[in-house]
């Protein structure tokens, strides 16, 4: 698509993100379903929702940048060399204060659909090059209620249609050597 549509103002909600996604000519698929918190309690969910299935990560480093991570909910993420990896200061979880101000969601509900609500970029994107395999990858449509598919490929349109680089990156290799 050579002119995306101009994202919805933030703070999007789902109805809003979805349309985006319908605008630029992205087909997706949303499962509705009680919320969930952790990786473990979504099982269910990936037995009918094929694909790549991801955890989230809202990070800040000592010096205050910010970076979210989506990577493969199996990917081992060595959180104590990342910082190494990614050229940053040593890093640790950002605040549910600072995730909500930044990318408009609330912990459980973190997602790489929340960079729509990051227009001044605040906030680095990083994304696991184990996921991206994936023809299918499984996110939350910024709530924890219900999750999306979309294809790989249309989430790197997404990144792009937001003004963002893509930045993958093979996570799980990290403090691996």
């Amino acid at each position: 698509m050579t002119n995306p549509p101009t994202p919805p103002a933030p703070p999007v909600a789902r109805a809003e993100l979805l349309a985006f996604l319908d605008a630029m000519g992205i087909a997706h698929r949303t499962v509705d379903h009680e919320p969930v918190f952790t990786v473990a309690e979504g099982e269910a969910i990936k037995a009918e929702m094929p694909g790549g299935h991801t955890k989230n990560l809202f990070l800040k480093d000592k010096k205050g940048a910010l970076i979210l991570i989506s990577a493969l909910q199996s990917t081992e993420i060595a959180l104590n060399q990342l910082h190494k990896a990614i050229g940053c200061a040593r890093l640790s979880f950002g605040s549910a204060q600072l995730l909500e101000e930044t990318l408009g969601v609330t912990p459980g509900s973190v997602t790489a659909f929340a960079i729509i609500n990051d227009p001044e970029q605040r906030v680095r994107f990083i994304l696991d090059e184990a996921l991206m395999a994936h023809d299918i990858v499984n996110f939350h449509p910024l709530k924890n209620d219900a999750t999306t598919a979309l294809s790989s490929a249309d989430l790197l349109t997404f990144v792009r249609a937001l003004g963002r680089e893509t930045d993958v990156r093979d996570l799980g290799a990290i403090g691996a050597a």
